[in-house]
């Protein structure tokens, strides 16, 4: 385990604070490293941070996925980097387990499959993981981005 050095935080915090800036935002920036010693958490914190977020999330995913471009340019392994705002991410991930949720049940009740609606990757992959452990149900992936869905089906009894 090697612990993400100076040099990776100011690189996420210039990054993120050349955003705000652009987009004429008050905000915040806390960079912190978390348990697994692995991955920068970057947090914003501020006024309205809603542009910076972006409708369905669109602009915090590409800032945090320039972030990654950019630490992954900086060293030959790169970093696992997550960039929140305003709790974004764990109000996110609720709103998609809640989609999961009623989606089971009614996969349940009526024993055909249910598509969610389009989600990115790392959402799909968040509800995959989510849905994993259930033997009653499995998931996958269907269409071509950016209208690519989930899909839960219920599972069969001869698997």
């Amino acid at each position: 385990m090697s612990i993400p050095g100076d040099d990776e935080r100011d690189l996420l915090r210039d990054l993120l604070e050349d955003v705000v800036e652009a987009l004429d935002l008050d905000a915040e920036i806390e960079i912190t490293v978390d348990e697994d010693g692995e991955t920068l958490v970057a947090t914003l914190q501020g006024e309205d941070l809603g542009l910076f977020i972006g409708r369905h999330g669109q602009t915090i995913d590409a800032v945090q996925h320039l972030a990654v471009r950019a630490l992954a340019a900086l060293k030959d392994r790169p970093r696992r980097v997550v960039v929140d705002a305003e709790g974004y991410r764990a109000r996110r991930r609720e709103a998609l387990e809640r989609q999961a949720d009623e989606a089971l049940a009614e996969v349940l009740e009526t024993g055909r499959e249910v598509a969610l609606d389009a989600m990115t990757a790392s959402e799909r992959k968040l509800v995959h993981t989510y849905l994993a452990e259930r033997g009653d149900v499995e998931t996958h992936s269907e269409g071509k981005e950016p209208e690519r869905h989930l899909v839960i089906s219920p599972r069969t009894a001869a698997e």
